[in-house]
């Protein structure tokens, strides 16, 4: 389980990536995650688009919440409510925080299966 604190507009909030994550979003927002961040992820790699398409945000969002909830459970119960805490913040200095996280927790858990799996002699 990682976690990582990111300055959110005025405030400081927590996400946590872990093996739980998949389930609490796919239970939450009834998508996989797998391939709204592989989406996600292009979106922001993809040097030729300049702004998010609104399913895009709306990922982005959805992640961003199911990652601070996983941290701490006491956030609003509603993305909305959660969202409605916050100035205006710009999208491309949080995301990068957020692929980071994911795509670290990713990598120790191959290592950890590496690491569990049997050994041929």
């Amino acid at each position: 389980m990682l976690e990582k604190t990111v300055k959110v507009g005025d405030k400081e909030v927590t996400f946590r990536s872990s093996a739980a994550i998949p389930r609490l979003y796919r239970i939450k927002f009834k998508r996989d995650i797998f391939r709204d961040l592989t989406k996600l992820e292009q979106s922001y790699k993809d040097k030729g688009s300049k702004d998010f398409e609104i399913a895009d945000l709306e990922i982005f969002e959805n992640v961003a919440y199911i990652m601070a909830l996983h941290a701490d459970p006491n956030i609003p119960k509603t993305i909305d409510e959660w969202l409605d805490q916050f100035e205006m913040f710009s999208i491309y200095q949080i995301l990068p925080e957020i692929l980071e996280l994911w795509g670290a927790n990713l990598f120790t858990d191959i290592e950890a299966k590496k690491a569990e799996a049997p050994q041929e002699n």
